[in-house]
């Protein structure tokens, strides 16, 4: 989803947290594989910190953005600039690789990416390019973590094709004493916290994610 089309969730985090939200029209494939999008959220994210500090920041994304949201945060830590506040992580896509539990028992019962082989799958190898998959700018399930990283709450539902993919980079997070909150909606689908803007499951997951980055971002 670029530009405009993007600016979904950009606009109910900045309605349902009172919060001043930049949303990053970051490079996409094919035309531009990785590490283009990682890139461009770096760049971004330099440019506030000119005129923002990074305590009063949050990066935040879901699905693929999701897992860009990680990458970027790994990224900025292994080139020692300052770390957001805190991490908002939606339903993230943390392995390219098709593992997980959920990729399995999920598959045709999540009705909004249905299943991983096809669509998923070719976006998958076009967005690595001639990169390792388990890179772990690209998956992020497989980078080393530590306490360092912010404060992170990660959102999905018990229908959702990336399921597994949430639940196992929440674990990597807490094994590795980083403050976490999980929240999981019953029969939700991926991602349909954003495309089902009006409802209450849509109110409380975007509330939820304004209260965690409350209690740990500068005001």
């Amino acid at each position: 989803n670029g530009g405009r089309t993007g600016l979904g969730e950009a606009v109910l985090m900045a309605y349902h947290g009172k919060f001043k939200v930049v949303s990053v029209d970051y490079r996409m494939a094919p035309d531009f594989p990785y590490p283009a999008a990682l890139d461009d959220a770096v760049a971004v994210y330099g440019e506030l910190l000119k005129t923002n500090k990074a305590s009063r920041m949050a990066i935040f994304g879901t699905s693929a953005g999701g897992g860009l949201a990680a990458a970027t945060v790994l990224k900025l830590q292994e080139s020692g600039k300052p770390l957001p506040g805190a991490v908002g992580l939606g339903t993230p896509w943390t392995d390219l690789t098709k593992t997980g539990d959920s990729l399995f028992t999920n598959q045709f019962i999540d009705n909004a990416i249905v299943g991983y082989d096809g669509l998923i799958a070719g976006c998958a190898k076009i967005y690595a390019g001639t990169h390792d998959m388990k890179d772990r700018f690209i998956s992020p399930v497989y980078a080393e973590y530590t306490k360092e990283f912010p404060p992170t709450i990660l959102t999905t539902g018990t229908r959702d094709l990336f399921l597994s993919d949430t639940v196992r980079l929440e674990r990597k997070l807490r094994m590795a004493s980083v403050e976490t909150r999980i929240q999981v909606f019953e029969g939700m689908s991926h991602a349909q916290y954003i495309s089902a803007f009006a409802s209450p499951e849509s109110r409380e997951a975007f509330e939820e994610i304004a209260m965690f980055f409350d209690k740990y971002l500068e005001r």
